[in-house]
């Protein structure tokens, strides 16, 4: 049976436990909202480039973009695979489900040459050991993430899918749907779908004058339009780590404030047990 001064020192770490997962909510309540803030902010940014594109694509050949071109591999070929976790852990299964996910998408494409591109440490550790062929790393997100590093994430795979290496492109990510839930999206991201153009009548939707080109312009924008999905998955898992981490920090906290209650009573019980042993001792040697 422990002494009771190991039952005390047991009390005080725990409560030290308690201090440091109830601050981690915090912090991950307060970074919660400016991650939602930010999910919600490039929301406009993407309507908006599927408008345009609708409207370009009226005077340009879409089928002649090949990001736009579904080659005969698209299902059945080399593909690339974004897997976008989170850098630190104390997050649940945040990781983990990301980790399966990746590992559920190999085994359903056992005949395809699948290659990874690993964004964030906890992926990178996990996949990386795992003797996968890794396309590219990218870790140490910063804290708000903006259209550069989703630039930097989404450019090799736009290079390999350009040259030819493979013939689709997908992300793996955890979408933000509540602070209690989180759910593992696998979606394609190239190639890209084809841009519906708006039935109403060109005279109803007006005349414009592009420079340099309507070809020019459709041609960048696509490009921004990959680079505006990799940004939504990045900032989508950014806000889902944050509530994941707040409510593992949460469970922590009440499960070490039980844990708290436990050590008490059974630290209450060896303090009630030595007094009894004492007044035993004493009246046996009075009665001696």
């Amino acid at each position: 049976m422990p002494s009771l001064i190991d039952m005390r020192r047991r009390i005080r770490a725990v409560k030290s436990t308690q201090q440091i997962t109830k601050a981690m909510k915090m912090v991950a309540a307060s970074k919660l909202r400016r991650a939602q803030e930010r999910v919600v902010a490039t929301r406009p940014f993407a309507t908006e480039a599927r408008r345009v594109l609708a409207s370009v694509s009226r005077r340009v050949d879409q089928t002649a973009h090949p990001l736009l071109a579904r080659r005969p591999g698209v299902d059945t070929g080399p593909t690339l695979v974004i897997a976008i976790t989170a850098d630190r852990g104390l997050c649940g299964s945040f990781n983990t489900n990301i980790v399966k996910a990746a590992g559920a998408f190999l085994r359903l494409h056992q005949a395809r040459r699948v290659s990874f591109g690993l964004v964030g440490r906890k992926g990178r550790d996990v996949l990386g050991r795992r003797g996968l062929d890794v396309r590219f790393e990218y870790v140490n997100l910063p804290k708000a993430i903006h259209f550069a590093e989703a630039e930097a994430v989404a450019e090799p795979a736009v290079k390999d899918f350009m040259d030819g290496r493979v013939d689709s492109v997908h992300l793996i990510y955890n979408e933000y749907k509540s602070v209690i839930q989180q759910r593992v999206v696998v979606e394609p991201l190239l190639p890209l779908a084809a841009i519906v153009v708006n039935d109403e009548p060109e005279a109803a939707v007006g005349e414009y004058l592009y420079e340099p080109s309507a070809q020019r312009i459709f041609d960048r924008l696509l490009g921004q339009l990959v680079n505006a999905q990799v940004l939504r998955a990045l900032l989508e898992s950014s806000a889902a780590e944050h509530a994941a981490r707040m409510t593992a920090m949460d469970a922590a906290t009440r499960n070490s404030a039980d844990m708290i209650e436990g050590l008490t009573l059974s630290m209450n019980k060896i303090r009630q047990a030595a007094i009894t042993r004492e007044i035993i001792e004493v009246v046996s040697g009075a009665q001696s």
